[in-house]
């Protein structure tokens, strides 16, 4: 298999604007036509099966407000606390639910803001995924990548009130930004970045990384750029976050002490937390499934997934991958993979590039993705653990 180069032939620059255009269109009316499928669902999976009648638009949009949405909203709400059942709620990066209050001020409603947040958010995101991909591939492919991320099966955190999309967003637009020559704006995203997940840090050796791509692609006059130092304004997200915990806990570390004793987890090698979640009796059937095989199967996803871009993308990428998946099963309780594997984007470009000319392979994936993401949906909306 060999990525999909664009092609060379020039446009007019109107016609390219207009083309640039339609592809917007095609992307924007896919993330429309999923959420308006999504969210429904959601709505009437639970009616179906908790034989309840939900009441009103907010009854509706309350279906989704089910574990750690409930914490941001708290974290927007009345900010971090140092006493009470939400102390612990300082392991929540804060930029998600500070933009959640500030819509607040407008709409007067947190759970609604959340959903907003995630809209904006994700109407961006698809944009800057679709540029971000056709830096390597065809339109056509980078189009396909957005579809994969949209019916990926846990794609559906990318519509509620999770940071998924508010993430993803800023950390896709600050290799956009990076690829483009725009430093500045690739070290300001990235701390948007950081600011809403652990995660965003690791741009720092992934952007570093690009960096270094670009030095060597420069055959003519290789040299360092001062440019490349706003990669540095990416850590200024982590050090806003670390200097909150000081001031709110008098411990700049204090969301590690939180992490171990509120959700159990501890820095471990992968393989500690893989056996467990290969090994641990979970009690009942379900959660046997859903922590335990499904689990495993989204690690190893994200494991090949890594290999995969190493050999087929920019090792930039490979990088983001690679850090991404050791942040996630190096702790002694691995869980959530389903779901942090949206976080790596550039399996949705391979998964396009595979499926290119291949109607078969990309029916099936298709119909593998929405089959188990209603699976997910289906147990999230009734506060079953979906990741």
């Amino acid at each position: 298999m060999r990525i999909l180069k664009k092609s060379s032939a020039k446009r007019v620059p109107e016609e390219e604007d207009r083309a640039e255009q339609r592809a917007d269109r095609s992307v924007l009316a896919m993330l429309l036509a999923i959420k308006l499928v999504v969210l429904p669902f959601g709505g009437i999976a639970y009616e179906i099966l908790q034989n309840k009648t939900l009441g009103g638009f907010f009854g509706w949009l309350a279906v989704w407000n089910q574990w750690d949405s409930q914490h941001y909203q708290d974290v927007a709400h009345y900010g971090y606390v140092t006493e009470g059942d939400q102390r612990p709620w300082i392991v929540f990066f804060p930029l998600f639910p500070w933009l959640v209050r500030w819509f607040a001020i407008l709409f007067r409603d947190y759970l609604l803001s959340a959903f907003v947040v995630s809209t904006v958010s994700s109407i961006a995101l698809v944009l800057v995924l679709r540029r971000l991909a056709e830096l390597d591939v065809d339109r056509a492919v980078a189009i396909n990548a957005v579809w994969f991320m949209l019916i990926f099966p846990t794609s559906y955190f990318l519509h509620i009130g999770y940071t998924e999309s508010t993430f993803l967003a800023f950390a896709l637009g600050s290799f956009l930004a990076a690829r483009r020559g725009k430093w500045w704006l690739a070290g300001l995203t990235g701390a948007f970045a950081s600011l809403t997940r652990l995660n965003g840090l690791l741009l720092v050796p992934a952007l570093a990384c690009e960096a270094f791509l670009q030095y060597r692609a420069d055959a003519g006059q290789r040299k360092l750029r001062r440019e490349w130092l706003w990669i540095a304004l990416v850590g200024v997200g982590s050090a806003v976050y670390l200097l909150i915990n000081y001031k709110v806990h008098g411990d700049p570390f204090a969301f590690l002490t939180f992490q171990r004793e509120r959700f159990f987890k501890t820095p471990a090698w992968p393989w500690v937390g893989i056996i467990k979640v290969w090994t641990w009796q979970w009690g009942d059937p379900r959660r046997g499934l859903m922590n335990g095989p499904i689990e495993v199967f989204f690690i190893l996803l994200g494991l090949a997934g890594t290999v995969w871009c190493w050999k087929k993308l920019r090792i930039s990428y490979a990088v983001w991958m690679g850090l991404n998946w050791l942040l996630f099963t190096s702790t002694s309780m691995v869980n959530s993979v389903p779901r942090y594997t949206l976080i790596l984007f550039p399996i949705f470009v391979l998964f396009a590039v595979f499926t290119a000319g291949r109607p078969v392979w990309s029916r099936a994936l298709t119909f593998l993705s929405l089959m188990f993401m209603t699976l997910f949906i289906s147990l999230f909306v009734q506060g079953a653990w979906a990741y």
